[in-house]
């Protein structure tokens, strides 16, 4: 992918808002986009217990900046 704030990674930033971990998953790193999506899905279930209001937006925030600073740097 290209360099930090690159219109790919406003893409996958954009894609993040929708779905948590989308925009890693466009990005091509299928690990971080499962954990991110598990993490979210996980504290939407903790709503239930009350510590998933506070869990829920961090975990989603999080997602959305991971995906906007993102760079590769194993590529030349």
């Amino acid at each position: 992918m290209a360099e930090q704030g690159s219109g790919g990674n406003v893409l996958a930033a954009i894609c993040s808002v929708f779905i948590p971990g989308l925009g890693q998953l466009v990005q091509g790193r299928v690990i971080p986009a499962i954990l991110f999506f598990i993490f979210w899905t996980v504290a939407g279930a903790l709503m239930w217990v009350g510590i998933g209001w506070i869990l829920l937006p961090i975990v989603y925030i999080w997602c959305i900046i991971d995906a906007a600073r993102y760079t590769n740097r194993g590529a030349s």
